[in-house]
């Protein structure tokens, strides 16, 4: 089986911005998907009138005025430019932050480290927020200036509409409004993390995806420009699903999407609450229970598989085996 004890990838990589940027004509072989896992239609159908987006009104949770929502706005929009503008830098300066399959801190191209895996056509950006000593600020860019700065701002009220988020949940479970919070470890023991996803034009976009199918495995995923992804399957016991979604190839113009985690803390046992558990509802989920830092670990290997890492966690299933 891989592990993810070296601090090499399988296989050299070049990222997918250079081979858009190139003008290849074709999508090369490690980049194409087997029929079943190719998109059905065009992207243009994942903006139809048609769609309806669930939404959730958070009104008696969260009160922002006029000004607030202008901070926020302003602050939304500095962080787009300025991750951009760092896709934009020369590709050399760009790889002196090439990350590794340990922590995935860092510029990347690749999910899992089995050799000969087929891969997604986007590059991306992962950074440790939280807890501090988590945060390795060697792999956050010097260029643009201002990105190091503006992307503080953003964790810090991604990391408060994060933590409402949490209480509304709580609540409609039936807990204590704070149950969740504490749950992920309490202000001092939550983690999050940030990952800037990058998709260049694509030749043949029919034949790839820019991010496989995929169930998010932490806490709360807000991601910027498309939707919020909640992933609490586990702590629900089933009542929150953690939603399968996956990121269309295009042929047109390239996108960029940032998706901030908020997640348990790391050597917490990953299992329902008690509270949700009984004779009529057994527990769905941590039978044996695994911390959250050993599931990232078994998701990093292994890189975007539907649900199936997280109904891996299904006490009617074996525990997950990790070298």
């Amino acid at each position: 089986m891989a592990t993810i004890n070296d601090h090499c990838w399988p296989e050299p990589i070049v990222p997918v911005q250079t081979l858009s940027n190139s003008g290849v004509p074709t999508v090369p072989q490690q980049y194409i998907k087997p029929p079943s896992e190719r998109p059905c239609g065009s992207i243009t159908s994942m903006h139809s009138p048609d769609l309806s987006i669930p939404i959730i009104d958070l009104a008696c949770f969260y009160d922002i005025s006029e000004h607030r929502q202008a901070v926020l706005e302003a602050i939304v929009k500095r962080m787009r430019e300025a991750w951009r503008e760092f896709f934009d830098l020369p590709m050399e300066e760009k790889k002196l932050y090439a990350n590794s399959p340990v922590t995935y801190e860092g510029y990347g191209s690749r999910l899992g480290v089995e050799k000969g895996a087929t891969l997604d056509w986007s590059d991306y950006y992962f950074l440790n927020l939280l807890p501090n000593d988590m945060k390795n600020l060697e792999k956050w860019p010097e260029m643009p200036r201002h990105l190091r700065e503006v992307t503080e701002k953003y964790a810090s009220e991604l990391k408060n509409q994060s933590e409402v988020l949490l209480k509304a949940m709580s609540s409609t479970l039936g807990l204590d409004e704070d149950y969740l919070h504490m749950s992920f470890g309490g202000s001092k023991g939550i983690s999050a993390s940030m990952r800037v996803n990058y998709y260049p034009k694509c030749p043949e976009p029919e034949l790839t995806l820019g991010l496989s199918s995929h169930s998010d495995p932490g806490g709360i995923t807000l991601l910027l420009v498309d939707e919020n992804v909640k992933g609490t399957q586990i702590l629900s016991n089933g009542a929150y699903k953690s939603v399968e979604h996956r990121a269309l190839a295009s042929s047109g113009d390239d996108r960029l999407t940032i998706a901030f985690f908020c997640n348990p803390c790391g050597d917490l046992p990953i299992a329902p609450a008690a509270q949700l558990v009984g004779p009529e509802s057994p527990a769905v989920y941590g039978q044996p229970a695994i911390t959250f830092n050993e599931y990232r670990k078994y998701v990093r290997t292994k890189g975007a598989r539907g649900r199936a890492q997280v109904e891996s966690l299904s006490s009617c299933n074996t525990s997950i085996t990790m070298n």
